[in-house]
């Protein structure tokens, strides 16, 4: 069974979301530490990740519809 795309982009926009709450409770004097720099950059990852599946979502109901 297929994982359909917009399930994915549920998923990784909650993960994207778990490193943004995560990095904030990280940081501790300033914000230029590797850990939280780190959970930044996944976060960013997950949230571009789950914008292009909702893309891929849109387009792919788009096609269903041509051929009805």
């Amino acid at each position: 069974m297929r994982i359909s795309p917009l399930r994915s982009a549920i998923f990784y926009f909650a993960l994207g979301i778990l490193f943004t709450f995560l990095a904030i409770r990280f940081v501790e004097d300033t914000v230029f530490n590797f850990f939280t720099i780190l959970l930044v950059i996944f976060a960013t990852i997950d949230f571009v990740l789950a914008i292009r599946l909702v893309g891929l979502h849109r387009r792919i109901k788009q096609e269903q519809r041509k051929k009805k």
